[in-house]
């Protein structure tokens, strides 16, 4: 497991937010920069790969007659 996996999704988006304002501001040498262009990209795969997840998770749950979330198919975490 990479050390960005351990990370929740907040934490790795708000990394990733700042790594983006860094890049921006075009203060970083070309090696830092490149560092930091290949951590926020780790960064963005990771967050997307998260909201995949949590979007197939919300897929699955349906709405009972009496509006209680009820699984259509077995969610993991649930």
């Amino acid at each position: 497991m990479s050390e960005i996996e351990t990370l929740s999704f907040e934490d790795a988006l708000r990394e990733l937010e700042v790594t983006v304002g860094k890049l921006e501001t075009g203060e970083a040498t070309l090696e830092e920069s490149i560092t930091l262009y290949e951590r926020g990209a780790s960064l963005r795969a990771y967050c997307e790969r998260r909201l995949r997840e949590a979007e197939e998770r919300v897929e699955k749950i349906t709405l009972s007659a009496s509006g209680q979330p009820v699984a259509t198919e077995p969610v993991e975490g649930m």
